[in-house]
């Protein structure tokens, strides 16, 4: 049958994207194909259409999607045709109108959780379910302990805000306005530093925890704050990286973990979590469980025509994004 599709032929800015007709074939065993009704916006699509990730080209963009499942594969058991599903999910290819995909990543949605809400939580809430339930510091974490959590006012750290909250812990936000600041602690962050009007963040978290620091540390900004999350953290505190939005960390003395307390530090990465059937259930459960519940709200900032993914990509980059983006087939 044939569908559309953003194609890239060359990696650069978003002028490389192409709303194209393409061919989608039957699936193949272990596979499903899906016509999507929502399509989320992610960083990593920002990264893999710009060349901080390499990718083969001509290539397809997009990590999450929810839509309706028109054909089975042989030895798909637990999912059908007409069945309401979502995912978030390697290989590239959810900015299009249908594609064809392993039916391991793909989840069936509750009754109550619509296309667009689904779309944009699938990447965005099981990073969060990672980090917050199994990216941890020695001893895991207890209520009432403090993490700091940057880039709060975006897509992750929304749902990262009230997760947070849900589980007892004291969230510490940094954001690039006062604005974004305060929306993150509508959310729920009990702190907020605006780390364009107050750069040396770190001194601040010191302030809020009594000089202690804080246990843990989940970054997705890269270079601008990486010496100032080091700084931020407690003796034996967990560093993590996972995102390079300000540019890509340089290159590092591992001494310096011994010198700043016998700190920890981790690069995960969701689709090491997303690799098996087993954990994929699992973490959707937990996601779809929160959401269900009231205890984590999506909120979608705006909405994009798919064939107009380059605009979302320039506001995106632009930082003129607060919380989710779908992008309508």
């Amino acid at each position: 049958m044939q569908a559309h599709a953003i194609v890239i032929d060359t990696q650069g800015g978003p002028e490389v994207m192409q709303w194209k007709a393409v061919d989608v074939g039957q699936p193949g065993p272990g596979e499903v194909r899906i016509r999507h009704e929502a399509v989320g916006l992610n960083y990593i699509d920002v990264y893999q259409r710009n060349g901080t990730y390499p990718m083969p080209l001509p290539g397809r963009l997009g990590m999450e999607g929810a839509g309706v499942i028109e054909a089975v594969g042989e030895g798909v058991a637990d999912l059908q045709v007409g069945d309401r599903v979502a995912y978030a999910s390697q290989p590239p290819g959810a900015y299009s109108s249908h594609r064809v995909m392993p039916a391991r990543c793909v989840l069936r949605l509750p009754d109550g959780i619509d296309f667009d809400t689904a779309a944009a939580m699938m990447l965005k809430g099981l990073t969060v379910q990672y980090l917050l339930r199994r990216t941890l510091p020695q001893g895991g974490l207890q209520a009432g302990e403090f993490v700091l959590f940057h880039a709060a006012a975006g897509g992750v750290g929304l749902i990262a805000c009230q997760w947070a909250r849900a589980l007892g812990l004291r969230l510490i936000a940094t954001a690039g306005s006062d604005e974004r600041c305060q929306t993150a602690i509508a959310h729920g962050a009990e702190f907020a530093i605006n780390y364009r009007s107050q750069p040396d963040f770190a001194a601040r978290v010191r302030e809020i925890t009594g000089g202690r620091g804080v246990r843990v540390v989940y970054d997705s900004v890269g270079a601008d704050t990486w010496e100032g999350s080091l700084n931020s953290l407690a003796p034996f505190g967990l560093m993590v990286s996972f995102g390079n939005a300000s540019g890509v960390v340089p290159p590092i003395q591992v001494s310096q973990l011994a010198a700043k307390g016998s700190l920890y530090l981790t690069r995960p990465t969701i689709f090491t979590h997303l690799a098996t059937r087993e954990s994929t259930l699992e973490m959707g459960r937990e996601l779809f469980d929160v959401v269900s519940r009231g205890q984590v709200r999506l909120h979608i900032d705006r909405r994009y025509a798919l064939a107009d993914a380059a605009t979302a990509h320039r506001d995106l980059e632009a930082r003129r994004i607060t919380g989710s983006v779908v992008l309508k087939p």
